[in-house]
Order: structure tokens, then sequence, then C-alpha cells
């Protein structure tokens, strides 16, 4: 099955769920911290989520643990790779106080092979709420998020159009 990022949402199958972007908009010369979400075609690679929160979503799901994190830091080897603490360079914590991480699916932009600078931790994810811009990812609603991780496999593709698709 494959989703496609319209400006009415995540289109995936027949329906389209309302989700939002980065704060930089949609752009196909993706960098770190540039809060935009790459365009392009990319494929879902891991799906992780928190078994103290929900059900496992699908059965190639991964638990996120207390130790497990993302690297963000260009110049590190293990750059937008899945990382344990304790891990000193530049990172985010999968296992958040806050709701956003309980279900994550991994998009491959710039994984595993990551380019330094091209931007990491691409995922589709919980929204903080309706439209409200991510640091480049695409959130949704958490029904929603639910639903398309049930539908989704890996190697799933999900297309990023440019902003002229639009």
């Amino acid at each position: 099955m494959k989703a496609r990022l319209t400006p009415q949402g995540l289109r995936l199958g027949l329906r389209t769920y309302p989700c939002s972007i980065g704060r930089g908009g949609l752009s196909a010369t993706k960098r770190e911290g540039d809060g935009a979400t790459p365009t392009g075609l990319h494929r879902v690679a891991e799906l992780w989520y928190r078994p103290d929160r929900l059900a496992k979503p699908a059965p190639w799901a991964r638990p996120i643990g207390p130790g497990d994190l993302w690297c963000d830091a260009p110049d590190h080897p293990d750059y937008n790779l899945h990382v344990r603490a304790p891990f000193s360079a530049s990172h985010e914590k999968l296992r958040r106080a806050d709701p956003l991480y309980d279900l994550v699916l991994v998009l491959d932009w710039n994984w595993p092979d990551a380019r330094p600078g091209l931007g990491s931790a691409i995922f589709i994810h919980q929204w903080r709420r309706a439209h409200f811009p991510t640091e480049g990812c695409i959130a949704l609603r958490r029904d929603h998020l639910r639903d398309i991780a049930r539908k989704l496999a890996p190697g799933s593709e999900v297309e990023v159009p440019p902003l002229s698709a639009f």
C-alpha cells in the first residue's frame, strides 16, 4: 500500500487523514535543522511503539525502551540511526514524556547510510494538536496514526510530492 501527501492530508487507499508537516514546509534540498519535510518517494523502514502506553500495532513493531535514542549529530558515525543510552552525541529521546513518539514510523530519508547534514529523524508520528507544524516529520491524530501503522508494512511507499504539485 502506498501513502501520498496531498494538500488535504496523507492519503492512504481511499482515505485522507489530516496531517501536519514541517514548519519549514516542503523541501527538495532538506538540511539538518531546517524544519522542512523532505520531498520524494520514501519507504517505511521501521515501526516503534511504547508498550507501556499502547498495544503492539503490527507484528513487526519494535518496543521503545527507556534507553532508546535517535542520533541527530551530523558529525557522528551513528548519524540518523537508532542508538542506546548512554550516548554523548546530540540525539532525540524516543521515549518521551509527551505522547508524540508513542508510535513512530521511521522513513528512509537519508537512512541507513546517512550523509552528514542532510537531515535526520524523519518520522510519521502523533501531532501535538491539529496542524501544529513539526521539525520536518509528518504528524497525525493518534487514532489516525494507529490506523496507518496497521496498514503500512516495511517498504511501503510514502510519496511527498514537490510543492509545485500542490
